[in-house]
């Protein structure tokens, strides 16, 4: 049995914490993981906290509104947006994105102090968005990735936009104004994340 890195838990073959850089940001990051994600050998929420000193993982099934979720108690809404996708959505010809206000209207990704983002399968992220109905009643930031998903067909994902936790965020990121070397740099530790999963010996059980 591959044993496990006792900071990541993960199996020693995909453990990348060799490859962890820290990449500050401006804007926060807040991941809602539904709790059957915490421990998806291939998941992307930890390496993300591990790589952006102000992503926060809060772990359930739901939460009172976003203050409660953040821990905090003055919260501006106004400054937050939701990761998800929005078919309402039509960003501009060449744009990787866009975030709307619940009228509708457009807002500049510049003015976000932060970006909240739901981790596990498209299932469980349903789940988490209809038990918490505060989260439809944020700015939405959705998104129009320009590549598939890097994990490929380690983790299949329902659509060919869907990609992973780790992913989204480096676009909202850098759609926000951030240097989009971070997004970058967190594409490539995810890459060898992926590469060392594929290269990694099979069990037959």
């Amino acid at each position: 049995m591959d044993e496990s890195c006792d900071t990541c838990r993960r199996p020693r073959t995909v453990c990348v914490c060799d490859r962890v850089t820290s990449f500050p940001t401006t804007r926060r990051v807040l991941v809602l993981q539904h709790p059957q994600e915490q421990d998806v050998v291939l998941g992307t929420a930890q390496l993300l906290a591990a790589c952006l000193p102000k992503a926060k993982i809060v772990v359930g099934l739901s939460w009172r509104n976003l203050a409660h979720a953040l821990g905090e108690d003055d919260v501006d809404l106004s400054r937050w947006a939701l990761v998800f996708p929005d078919r309402e959505a039509v960003p501009e010809p060449g744009a990787r994105g866009q975030v709307t206000a619940r009228s509708g209207a457009v807002l500049d990704p510049a003015a976000l102090e932060g970006v909240i983002l739901l981790d596990g399968t498209w299932s469980k992220a349903k789940t988490l968005y209809w038990r918490n109905r505060w989260l439809g009643r944020l700015n939405r930031l959705s998104m129009r990735p320009a590549q598939p998903s890097i994990y490929g067909k380690l983790r299949r994902e329902p659509r060919r936009d869907y990609v992973s936790t780790l992913e989204s965020a480096g676009a909202a990121l850098t759609l926000c104004g951030e240097d989009p070397a971070v997004e970058q740099g967190l594409n490539k530790i995810f890459r060898t994340l992926a590469q060392r999963a594929r290269d990694a010996p099979r069990s037959d059980g």
